[in-house]
């Protein structure tokens, strides 16, 4: 639907330009607003380069390079007044002398500083990790982005590296107010990270991931000098890091452990309603409310039951759904037994999608993709699998994260399914694309909102069945499989930070609907209950890109063109689902 504020007077001509049928203001005024607009859009990157200076380094930003973020109370402070600042000089420019993509990054930017400044009187940073990431992550997703190419660059990491106590301690004072405040991670979700911590503590200096960058050295670089580098770093993490990283985990079992609390739900810290309700809007991009969220997940694990049911009888299967799942779960016809081979299946099936992408969007990404092994010392909580981003600027190609622990547990009807969404036409598509918009600003182009990167992914699941990936009723089977896994999530999420459910009664939903493997349940179900409202984009998103492509199928008819439409989803960044429909509405006004 058309805006509000447009509604009567303007006519969407194109997707680039508006054109109003009643008096526009003077061109000087939309070149003063305009102007404006652009010095709010650079001062807000600036603040995004300083908040998060780790994507900073890895776009080449010498001087981010150097750092970690900083998320003591005293920043957080500052960060606050920066926004409030923002917000004030945007809402001072006239809306109306703002057209097409001014237009666009107003709406955007608007929306994102208010959205952040309303999460802001929760303090989220007392809780810096959910149970498979966090702040005791970040440095290693550091490093393996970090490409020493001058000695300038080596001389930034050796400083990150060096300063990574004080990033630790900073966080550690973070938890400790979440301790003072009640503002803390569940134990269940505290004792799966006191574990992550002690193995983190106890690897080796010379095995430590943080040396990932001093492995390959420009040959511009001296022989010698590269090993006084090399020397000098892990002097570094045998004399700095390793006695922070041992810190960490005692603080983790002897302080942090102790005064977790003993319920799941968000709804049980301090404001704990208010909050979830905030992360469901947030996660959303939505005004759905918990309970209406919860009420169109049943709808939609009960719709896709039926598609399962079809597809189990389809096979010839004569026993009923529990049956079938037992022999999913269990035959070793689904199942490899190396690595390797697992890895092999995935990259099999990723180059058959590259082979059917031309037929589906009109533009592609440079940048290209590999399919990688979740690293060992990560694996054991971690997800079945995961899309690692790349970085144009330092060369790095995206990553098809496979988790090739619990080989018993990794099904082969999975596969597809995965790769189609952390990899092609998925994560690795919509996120390299927004890379490789040099055009937009930083803040479009890095945009991570969970409604449109994960519903994007989502949709690319049902997307890959239209190039024939899901050629056996099993096959089909997994992947229905795979969506009622996130239709379960709706329920899930909001039974357990809503409505008070046990973990158990979470991981029914799964056990009863889905052949997922049980450790995937299991660790799945951490991670709704670490990280409130977040699994619930997926499916919610997912649903709207559907919706959005099917009624632009029903007005255009024949004139419809999916690698059109594809590319009108993509080729602007992510955006809210609000905006999203408006853009959509408004390509298939021009056609």
């Amino acid at each position: 639907m058309m805006p509000a504020r447009l509604r009567d007077v303007c006519l969407f001509l194109s997707l680039s330009t508006v054109f109003c049928a009643a008096a526009a203001p003077p061109a000087s005024q939309d070149r003063d607003a305009g102007k404006a607009l652009d010095g709010v859009i650079a001062d807000y990157d600036r603040y995004n380069d300083q908040i998060d200076p780790v994507s900073a380094g890895q776009r080449g930003d010498q001087e981010a390079a150097r750092r970690w973020p900083d998320d003591s109370p005293a920043a957080l402070a500052r960060q606050e007044a920066t926004l409030r600042g923002l917000q004030a000089r945007l809402r001072a420019i006239p809306r109306t002398a703002l057209r097409g993509e001014a237009g666009l990054n107003d709406d955007m930017l608007s929306w994102r500083i208010e959205l952040d400044l309303d999460g802001r009187r929760f303090d989220e940073a007392r809780i810096p990790f959910t149970a498979d990431e966090g702040f005791f992550q970040t440095p290693a997703y550091a490093a393996e982005g970090t490409v020493i190419r001058t000695e300038a660059d080596a001389d930034a990491w050796l400083a990150r590296l060096a300063a990574l106590p004080s990033y630790d301690e900073t966080e550690r004072a973070n938890m400790q107010r979440g301790i003072a405040t009640g503002f803390v991670q569940p134990r269940l979700i505290a004792t799966k990270i006191a574990a992550v911590l002690a193995a983190q503590a106890a690897l080796p200096p010379e095995q430590s991931p943080l040396l990932t960058p001093f492995q390959t050295l420009p040959g511009t670089i001296p022989a010698t000098h590269q090993a006084q580098l090399r020397a000098s770093a892990l002097d570094i993490v045998r004399t700095q890091i390793k006695p922070e990283e041992q810190r960490l985990a005692a603080f983790f079992k002897d302080r942090y452990v102790p005064a977790s609390r003993t319920t799941l739900g968000a709804s049980s810290l301090p404001d704990g309603r208010a909050y979830y309700a905030y992360r469901v809007r947030h996660e959303t991009t939505t005004d759905l409310t918990p309970d209406q969220v919860f009420a169109l997940g049943q709808s939609e694990i009960a719709r896709i039951r039926h598609e399962m049911d079809l597809q189990i009888a389809a096979t010839g299967f004569k026993g009923d759904f529990k049956a079938f799942q037992a022999k999913l779960r269990t035959d070793p016809e689904f199942y490899v037994t190396t690595r390797e081979a697992l890895l092999e299946k995935a990259s099999r099936l990723a180059k058959r999608v590259d082979d059917q992408l031309p037929r589906f969007f009109g533009k592609l990404p440079r940048l290209t993709y590999g399919v990688r092994p979740v690293p060992l010392a990560i694996e054991e909580n971690y997800t079945t699998g995961r899309y690692e981003p790349g970085s144009p600027e330092q060369g790095i190609a995206g990553g098809l994260m496979i988790n090739t622990s619990h080989l018993d547990q990794r099904p082969l009807f999975e596969l597809p399914t995965l790769v189609a969404h952390e990899g092609v036409p998925g994560h690795h598509i919509q996120i390299a694309l927004a890379q490789e918009m040099t055009d937009l600003p930083s803040f479009r182009r890095d945009s991570d909102i969970t409604a449109y990167v994960e519903g994007w992914a989502l949709y690319s699941e049902q997307l890959v069945a239209e190039m024939g990936l899901y050629d056996t009723p099993t096959i089909r089977f997994g992947m229905l499989s795979m969506e009622m896994w996130r239709a379960c999530r709706l329920v899930m999420d909001v039974g357990i930070h809503w409505k008070g459910w046990t973990r158990d009664q979470a991981m029914a939903c799964l056990r009863d609907n889905t052949a997922l493997a049980d450790k995937n349940m299991q660790n799945e179900t951490d991670r709704y209950i670490a990280w409130p409202g977040q699994a619930l984009g997926y499916k919610i998103g997912e649903l709207r890109i559907m919706a959005l492509r099917r009624k632009a199928e029903a007005a255009l008819g024949q004139r419809f063109d999916l690698r059109r439409f594809h590319d009108v989803v993509l080729d602007e960044g992510a955006m809210p689902l609000w905006l999203l429909e408006r853009r959509v509405d408004a390509w298939i006004a021009t056609q």
